[in-house]
């Protein structure tokens, strides 16, 4: 039997969102007006565990996502000032108290709160209407509906979530850019992220926006390219052509596949490495996001995208752990798609904590090639595939 996750990610415009929902992720439809640009996530992955997400002939497990954007004013409707709630993360449970200062509250009957999922809708009796507080599609994780419990304090509504899952810390009650930047620190273990895809300056923009967010040392292979050639990759395409210079940076990725907490921005388009299938056995090494540019501007024609670039399996940008389809580009927006992209590695880190551990066993053992299958210690790749895997 074929179980199909899927996840929501969007950022478009002004905005990002994401939202999913008991196991499968769902659009929170938020209409404004019609982006300058848009982007649609996808977070891709080759494991082969048990109850897979979605499975293909060849394999292959995915996980896509795709939604209208909603407002990025930490992706709630707060219509008092945005920081009126204080946050407690108490292990299996959070806490949140929001100020209710003028609102004129007479009893219990006159608030009313819905928790469900990952959303948390607050609202007030005032003056015959009703006032919404806080309204969020985008806890920072699942709950357990049934077990919240609230109460007035003073002044203070009193909110207890029970969290699905104890062991992951909140850095804050709702997924904004400030929380995830916090909380995939404790997801990603130290393991390197890759960007790869066709355009170099995106890569190169997105990944300088995720290494500052996250506190890594930012890479790039086109400017470690240039300055060991001592030359530009358009000169050196010309000179050399597109092979030379994609087996310069394969090469750099070696050297790179041992180093932890980077974001590393590969070269685009042909002579890239990432672009050739036989290129990626160190790039297997840290978590990969492929920035890639679509004219799907829906939900059904990016799950389409997605399950059609996986089925093919000739284009080697499908490896990557994550996709961000970008429909047009706006530099004034990189946090957003940076956004994007810790959103879904979060997502695939959460439904198998275990590869953060995974990848860094592939790079003591030498990044073989054997991603994901890992071989036993002293597994010889020129020998085939013969040997059962590991289960590591």
């Amino acid at each position: 039997m074929v179980d199909t996750t899927i996840s929501t990610i969007t950022c478009s415009g002004f905005s990002f969102s994401q939202n999913p929902i008991n196991t499968s992720h769902l659009s929170s439809l938020q209409k404004l007006s019609k982006p300058k640009w848009s982007c649609i996530s996808f977070s891709l992955t080759d494991l082969y565990f048990p109850s897979p997400r979605l499975l293909f002939g060849n394999g292959r497990h995915l996980k896509t996502s795709y939604s209208p954007k909603v407002s990025s004013q930490s992706l709630s409707t707060i219509p008092v000032p945005s920081k009126n709630y204080e946050f407690l993360d108490g292990s299996s449970e959070v806490e949140l108290r929001l100020q209710l200062g003028g609102q004129n509250i007479q009893s219990t009957r006159d608030i009313f709160v819905d928790a469900n999922g990952t959303s948390l809708t607050i609202k007030v009796q005032h003056s015959g209407s009703l006032i919404t507080l806080m309204e969020t599609n985008h806890l920072f994780d699942k709950i357990k509906p049934a077990e919240t419990i609230w109460y007035i304090d003073d002044d203070e509504l009193v909110i207890n979530l029970k969290k699905q899952d104890p062991e992951l810390k909140w850095p804050d009650i709702m997924e904004s850019w400030e929380s995830l930047t916090l909380g995939s620190m404790q997801l990603l273990k130290g393991a390197s992220i890759y960007i790869v895809g066709d355009s170099t300056e995106i890569n190169q923009k997105v990944a300088q926006e995720l290494a500052v967010g996250l506190g890594y040392t930012p890479l790039s292979t086109k400017e470690l390219l240039e300055t060991f050639a001592k030359q530009s990759i358009d000169s050196w395409l010309l000179a050399e052509g597109s092979d030379s210079v994609s087996e310069a940076e394969s090469a750099i990725l070696q050297s790179l596949s041992s180093h932890v907490r980077a974001v590393v921005a590969t070269l685009g388009g042909q002579q890239g490495a990432a672009r050739r299938a036989g290129k990626w056995r160190h790039l297997y090494a840290g978590f990969t996001v492929w920035l890639s540019q679509t004219e799907a501007t829906d939900e059904d024609s990016a799950k389409e995208e997605a399950r059609s670039h996986i089925k093919d399996g000739r284009l080697a940008y499908s490896n990557a752990d994550v996709v961000v389809k970008l429909h047009g580009w706006d530099t004034d927006h990189t946090k957003s798609v940076a956004e994007g992209c810790l959103s879904a590695l979060k997502q695939l880190i959460l439904s198998d904590k275990k590869l953060p551990g995974k990848k860094s066993l592939y790079i003591r053992l030498g990044c073989r090639g054997d991603w994901p299958n890992i071989k036993p210690p002293g597994w010889d790749p020129s020998a085939g595939d013969d040997v059962s895997p590991s289960g590591f």
